[in-house]
């Protein structure tokens, strides 16, 4: 059963001249020519020669990468087109160095039936520029009262399962969700939140929401929700994925959990690896997201897991909203910020550059880990692979402005920001799917 789905196009025939291949899968990292034909992998060497028809890019100085996958984006689709369309939304991930991108269920209508989620795969096969992917939900309307049809909807597709934006209210619903799971070969992806804790709250709750007086959010909020789900994924052996987790004390449930041998994977978000609390004291609304920007110590901890792979991966959380939407008071103002398009250059430029951690390890997290998570086959530059990669200019900085996005929305947290790193190419499903300035 496929997972993901695209548009069609003419296979790719280029040969990526004098270009530093990092692939930690193929424990791969020099200098070497990539030769692709009919949208594949064919020969990796040096001076390797151009065939007919075959077309020529200069790679000197630039990276070439596994294309990356996210494996949680908002692409508001069905229902408001008007902030993104599965076009736009995958047209941004290829621009970002996407080759695979998942769309999660809080649409309109919900992503919970069969029917619904036929008709996304129908339009991604006609609209879709890189591979496009969709969870369903774990409850009818994501109310946290019916389960869906989850066998059927994996059989239709469906990635997995989530009602991403709304906790799974009580141990019990988790438990039904990860019993009926079982029946598939899916898992159950968790916003992990106890709304006791947070509701009324606009960001993290500590010393700049005091000073703003503004209502907070508590990293207990988090872990004591990230706790629960854990001990009945223990005890039903379900598999668990934890999304966009942002507390240390989560981060320490977690490693007991995955000591234990439950089944669970988690992710985190460029924001959260690169932000904290302090941003927020401008109030700009595009610094609002759910789960908020923490503390520092918090981001070291999550920078830290994340660079020895207790968090699996890096997700988006890719959430585009209309500008009017945005542009009102903090407090009113929705959750949520772009990021396809930012996401490598944003860790780039903090992490790597002159930061904590390696390019492959980033690399890594970003492309082979979600891509595994996911059930597809993770993106590699080896001889005889489709190809599914990206070129990075690693030197190239630029400033993330409103106009620059491909994105229908441009509520990004990076605006105004110079960040180092431009994809100039992506090839996605062995089709030509981005090229900078083409």
């Amino acid at each position: 059963m496929e997972r993901t789905w695209s548009k069609p196009g003419p296979a790719a025939d280029l040969l990526l001249r004098g270009g530093r291949v990092v692939d930690p899968g193929q424990k791969i990292d020099e200098t070497q020519d990539v030769l692709i034909r009919k949208g594949k992998v064919a020969e990796l060497g040096s001076a390797l020669d151009a065939p007919d028809g075959v077309r020529e890019v200069d790679a000197r100085g630039l990276l070439v990468l596994p294309g990356f996958v996210d494996l949680h984006a908002h692409l508001r689709t069905p229902g408001r087109e008007d902030e993104e369309s599965l076009e736009s939304g995958t047209r941004a991930a290829a621009a970002g160095g996407y080759v695979a991108v998942f769309g999660m269920a809080n649409t309109d209508p919900v992503v919970d039936t069969a029917a619904v989620l036929s008709g996304l795969v129908a339009r991604a096969r006609a609209e879709a520029v890189v591979p496009a992917g969709f969870f369903a939900a774990v409850t009818r309307g994501l109310a946290g009262e019916r389960l869906t049809e989850m066998a059927e909807l994996a059989e239709t597709g469906a990635v997995g399962f989530s009602d991403d934006g709304r906790p799974l209210e009580g141990a019990l619903l988790a438990r039904r969700a990860l019993q009926y799971v079982k029946l598939t070969d899916r898992f159950v992806a968790v916003h992990a939140e106890d709304s006791s804790l947070v509701r009324g709250g606009h960001m993290h709750e500590g010393p700049v929401s005091a000073r703003l007086g503004v209502g907070g959010m508590p990293s207990i909020g988090e872990s004591i929700d990230v706790q629960k789900v854990l001990e009945v994924a223990a005890y039903e052996d379900g598999r668990v994925h934890l999304c966009h987790l942002s507390a240390a004390a989560s981060l320490e449930h977690l490693e007991r959990a995955k000591a234990a041998g439950v089944r669970v994977t988690a992710e985190v978000t460029p924001h959260h690896l690169t932000m904290t609390d302090a941003d927020v004291a401008s109030l700009r609304s595009v610094f609002k997201m759910n789960p908020p920007l923490r503390e520092e110590a918090d981001r070291d901890a999550l920078v830290e897991a994340l660079r020895r792979g207790l968090l699996d991966c890096v997700a988006t959380d890719h959430a585009p909203h209309a500008a009017e939407e945005k542009d009102v008071p903090f407090e009113e103002a929705p959750f949520g910020t772009t990021g396809l398009e930012t996401a490598f250059a944003a860790l780039y430029t903090a992490l790597v550059k002159d930061g904590p951690l390696d390019l492959g390890t980033l690399v890594t997290r970003m492309s082979t880990a979600p891509a595994t998570i996911a059930g597809i086959e993770p993106p590699a530059v080896r001889a005889g692979a489709r190809a599914d990669l990206c070129v990075v200019d690693p030197e190239a900085a630029w400033t993330v402005t409103p106009d620059g996005f491909r994105s229908r929305s441009s509520n990004s947290a990076w605006l105004g920001r110079r960040l180092t790193g431009t994809v100039r190419l992506t090839v996605a499903a062995g089709r030509l799917a981005w090229e900078a300035d083409a």
